[in-house]
């Protein structure tokens, strides 16, 4: 997946450049600009490949940016604020009654958030402390002596 492997100058000022542009010319720029974006980082990705700067060989690499691309495409604007929070909640309807206020907290950002996509997963920890009284033991019923 050599498209998501490299963080490279260029590639963080087109991110840079889009969200300016987003800015300046409105969001139903969006889609158009997302797809050229898109465009700009699959010719990138490309050039490195047909350099053999990439840690794949050829077809391999040019096969994955293509591949990136097409997603991209289909995918459209991903960074959507509203699209990813309904995301995050849609994932803890599918937790049960008593967990699903916890789930709702975490995505809200309450507790501690660690790790990313690239290092294989984002752990998110909320801890809750329940005070309650401490019942009693049941009764064991007592032996009588013979």
């Amino acid at each position: 997946m050599s498209f998501f492997s490299r963080t490279t100058l260029s590639g963080c000022a087109a991110t840079l450049l889009m969200g300016t542009t987003l800015i300046a010319t409105g969001a139903d720029a969006a889609p158009a600009l997302a797809a050229d974006n898109a465009r700009a980082l699959y010719d990138q990705e490309r050039a490195v490949c047909l350099s053999g700067r990439s840690n794949q060989d050829r077809a391999t690499c040019l096969k994955e940016a293509g591949a990136a691309l097409a997603e991209a495409r289909k995918r459209g604007p991903a960074d959507d604020p509203a699209q990813l929070a309904r995301n995050a909640r849609l994932r803890c309807d599918a937790l049960g009654t008593q967990d699903r206020p916890d789930c709702l907290a975490r995505m809200d950002g309450q507790g501690t958030t660690r790790g990313s996509v690239l290092d294989g997963g984002i752990y998110r920890e909320l801890v809750t402390r329940e005070i309650g009284v401490v019942g009693s033991a049941p009764a064991t019923p007592a032996v009588a002596p013979k």
